[in-house]
């Protein structure tokens, strides 16, 4: 049975589903400690993706991601002892390296301090120099 269109794209936000396809997985032996078991199978994943060569984003999108992250976006995960799972861990870890590089920054918009909080500001500084005042030693005139 073929797998159906949208299984084989990862949703990434509202507006952008990546193609499976377009993420090349490359697997090695993870290092650390394990025994035989790590010395003989090869766990370690890294997901790859090509940001300029995606279908998934648009030209804008693709500078957005480049200017962030850079023009590769690359997840490795050794985490588990099943290369299935850490395959799973690696393009989950790539689709959110993917998020925050699209992640478009909310503008500031200025705002004024309230005539209250200013009182409290200079309410506040005349207490402090008060109790300066206070802890400074008797003139000798």
């Amino acid at each position: 049975m073929p797998a159906s269109p949208a299984a084989e794209r990862i949703r990434v936000t509202r507006s952008v589903s990546l193609p499976v396809s377009e993420i090349e997985l490359r697997v090695s032996r993870s290092s650390g400690p394990g025994g035989q078991h790590a010395q003989k199978s090869s766990t370690r994943v890294e997901a790859v993706l090509d940001v300029e060569s995606t279908t998934a984003l648009s030209n804008v999108q693709k500078r957005r991601v480049t200017a962030k992250a850079g023009p590769v976006l690359r997840a490795i995960a050794q985490d588990e002892r099943s290369q299935a799972r850490n395959r799973e861990l690696a393009v989950q870890r790539l689709v959110e390296k993917l998020r925050q590089a699209l992640a478009v920054p909310r503008r500031r918009v200025a705002t004024k301090p309230t005539k209250t909080a200013r009182e409290r500001r200079l309410e506040s500084k005349r207490r402090r120099a008060r109790t300066k005042k206070l802890r400074r030693p008797p003139s000798g005139d």
